[in-house]
């Protein structure tokens, strides 16, 4: 090979090797940028990740922004806030104000063993019965079957006073009854289910539509105030619990009669005061 084919070929050589480590830097520098640019896209990710967490964890649970609803008040119901709820006899004389709350297994109890008599008696004439619903068991176990009980409830109320009382016995059974910590008032469908067993509830679309749209959401919380309220003027300890004349009607053990022959020697005391 001559010197000058020789210098040739080396200049070649380095040419391509020029070019080569150009092309190399380029793919480097690119690949950098792909770094930094999917390190950015990962941090505003991240951030908007957060941001999102942030908004959803700001944002109002439903039961917080049913307070700031409008109220709507089921029928059958007087007072400011539509939370007197008395049933009975316009004829009798006394009112005996019961205190429940949807997820009580002692109320359940007291409903089933004591409610037949309880409801005779007020068909009978003796005294009105002046219903005020209770929620301290969803903040006592967590969840919302208390309230969500209660708002159906109201919606029952919404239908007549007779498919309110059979829809909180059906509720209170053997059968529907859950154990407290189980929370299937919260599920609507469930309190619907309940509901079916009422002939005036049954397929009734209109009650439905209420259970499902929370109609009487917020009236059920205000109703929770009233209780709390009432709690502290008669020194309500829990639920079941009986007041009549301002007085606590309680069984020989100081609480709510559980038995009939209990119920009725305290209201035979209660009715004569």
């Amino acid at each position: 090979m001559s010197k000058r084919n020789s210098a040739a070929a080396k200049t070649a050589a380095r040419e391509r090797l020029r070019v080569e480590r150009e092309k190399q830097a380029k793919r480097a520098k690119a690949k950098r940028q792909l770094i930094v640019a999917g390190s950015i896209v990962a941090v505003l990710a991240a951030a908007g990740g957060i941001g999102y967490a942030v908004v959803q964890n700001n944002k109002p649970a439903h039961w917080e922004s049913v307070k700031s609803e409008k109220l709507v008040k089921p029928a059958n119901t007087s007072g400011e806030n539509g939370t007197t709820v008395v049933i009975g006899k316009a004829s009798a004389k006394k009112t005996l104000a019961m205190y429940e709350d949807p997820r009580c297994p002692i109320c359940a109890q007291f409903e089933q063993t004591v409610g037949p008599t309880v409801d005779k008696d007020v068909a009978d004439g003796k005294y009105k019965i002046q219903y005020v619903g209770a929620t301290f068991l969803d903040d006592k176990l967590t969840g919302e079957g208390s309230k969500n009980g209660l708002s159906a409830l109201g919606a029952a109320l919404n239908v007549s006073p007779e498919a309110f009382l059979e829809y909180k016995t059906a509720m209170y059974s053997k059968k529907y009854h859950p154990d407290e910590t189980e929370d299937k008032f919260k599920d609507d469908a469930y309190l619907i289910k309940v509901a079916d067993t009422v002939p005036a509830l049954k397929g009734n679309t209109k009650f439905q539509t209420a259970v499902k749209n929370g109609t009487f959401d917020k009236w059920a919380l205000l109703m929770s105030e009233k209780f709390d309220t009432d709690s502290k003027k008669y020194s309500i300890q829990g639920t079941p619990s009986l007041v009549m004349d301002g007085k606590l009607v309680n069984g020989a053990n100081g609480s709510a009669p559980m038995t009939v022959a209990e119920y009725e020697t305290a209201m035979a005391t209660a009715l004569k005061g």
